[in-house]
């Protein structure tokens, strides 16, 4: 089994992201994507947003790495019970370790 399919058993939810992928004279503008698999982690957390400020995650979401470029700061994320928005999302990649790579997103 390959490391990228080491995590697959824990994505036991599914979720909706809409991505932001920018702005014009018509609005935001938004691409989505359905079914995306992941896990949810439901644990409040002070973390940092992009400029520095700190901000209250109220929901973490792992999920693998090839999702990571769904997750832009803005877009949004229908989970089983809300939506939320992405704070900020990072690939953890273990590089020369024998470790599992996965995408972290923090979530309003």
């Amino acid at each position: 089994m390959s490391s990228a399919d080491e995590l697959e058993d824990f994505y036991d939810k599914t979720v909706t992201v809409r991505t932001l992928l920018g702005s014009d004279a018509w609005g935001d503008q938004w691409e989505e994507t359905s079914n995306v698999r992941c896990f949810l982690d439901e644990t409040r957390t002070l973390v940092r947003d992009g400029a520095g400020a700190e901000v209250i995650s109220e929901t973490t979401l792992t999920g693998p790495p090839d999702t990571a470029g769904l997750y832009t700061p803005g877009s949004e994320v229908i989970l089983p019970n809300r939506t939320a928005n992405v704070i900020k999302a990072g690939v953890a990649d273990p590089g020369l370790l024998d470790l599992p790579a996965h995408v972290e997103v923090a979530l309003t």
